[in-house]
């Protein structure tokens, strides 16, 4: 199966006077046609960083050293920057991080989502309106939203504007940065569905950020683990959820309150700095099963079993 986005040894650094703070250091991944695959990970591993060199978002004081993004057979990170204008938004979209707050407070959101549509196409203001107010019908908002401003609407509610106005011109590839952040749990599950809806419907890969793990086991085909900049495992929803073969992937899992749980176990230690990552296997400072090995060495992803892979020395 061919990969619509290849993701190859990226790095993404910020500058500082301390060094380099080396938010992602070598991550690597792919994501498929008509899927859902999830990044999840600690709060401060990267992830957010991730996705904003993917789309090439990273502004001064950060820098992308290497690495490559191919997005449906074009290198993200070499085209000018009016082709890559002219990818977002049809081709490729971005529900951010704080989505919430990225209306304009002065301005209805109707208007808002006219001007991204008519910004990123060939419609006139007519066409972009209809389109518009057909886009917030189908994420269930009514169409007297439109007329109003972000402060009258809840936090879901906005969330909508913002994944309605990012999914109007159809982009094959949408990437959703904690699209779940902020809301009560009611809320939160009509997000997911509704992520979950547009990828039948419309035969979208979606590519959904967050540190909840019950979020992703709602929507996920896939998951990617990410721990210090780098990918630690990935494989399918049900084989890291029944069968977690990272330690941290273990840890993460063991974390998620439940009915049935007595004890909630979370990860011992703390995440390192991106300033001053551990020597060889990042995790090995919190890790119960670590040898001398670990301390040194650096495991390199290894395929265990079908489209399963893992970076633990621990197996292969």
């Amino acid at each position: 199966m061919e990969p619509i986005l290849e993701v190859e040894d990226l790095r993404v650094y910020y500058k500082s006077i301390w060094g380099d703070y080396r938010s992602v250091d070598g991550a690597s991944l792919k994501a498929y046609r008509n899927e859902v695959l999830s990044i999840a990970g600690e709060s401060g591993c990267g992830k957010s960083t991730l996705v904003e060199g993917v789309l090439r978002l990273v502004k001064p004081p950060g820098y992308i050293p290497t690495g490559r993004v191919v997005f449906e057979g074009t290198d993200i990170l070499k085209i000018p920057e009016e082709d890559l204008r002219r990818i977002r938004w049809t081709k490729l979209a971005y529900v951010p991080q704080g989505a919430m707050n990225s209306l304009n407070p002065v301005v209805k959101v109707e208007e808002q989502a006219i001007d991204a549509i008519i910004d990123h196409s060939s419609m006139d203001e007519e066409k972009a309106r209809e389109l518009a107010f057909s886009m917030f019908k189908e994420v269930g908002l009514r169409a007297e939203v439109g007329g109003m401003y972000p402060h009258q609407l809840s936090g879901g509610m906005k969330q909508r504007v913002i994944i309605a106005t990012a999914i109007a011109l159809k982009p094959s590839l949408v990437i959703a940065d904690e699209p779940t952040t902020a809301l009560d749990v009611v809320v939160q599950r009509g997000i997911l569905q509704l992520f979950r809806m547009l990828k039948e419907k419309y035969h979208m890969t979606v590519i959904m950020v967050s540190h909840d793990m019950a979020a992703h086991a709602q929507i996920a085909d896939r998951i990617a683990i990410m721990y210090a900049g780098k990918i630690a495992e990935v494989g399918s929803i049900h084989s890291i959820f029944e069968e977690p073969l990272h330690p941290y992937t273990k840890g993460l899992i063991s974390a998620i309150p439940s009915i049935g749980k007595r004890y909630v176990k979370g990860i011992p230690g703390l995440a390192p700095s991106p300033l001053n990552w551990p020597p060889g296997c990042r995790f090995h400072p919190r890790c119960q099963h670590a040898t001398a090995l670990c301390a040194k060495v650096d495991p390199p992803m290894k395929e265990i079993g079908s489209e399963r892979f893992v970076a633990c020395h621990l197996y292969g």
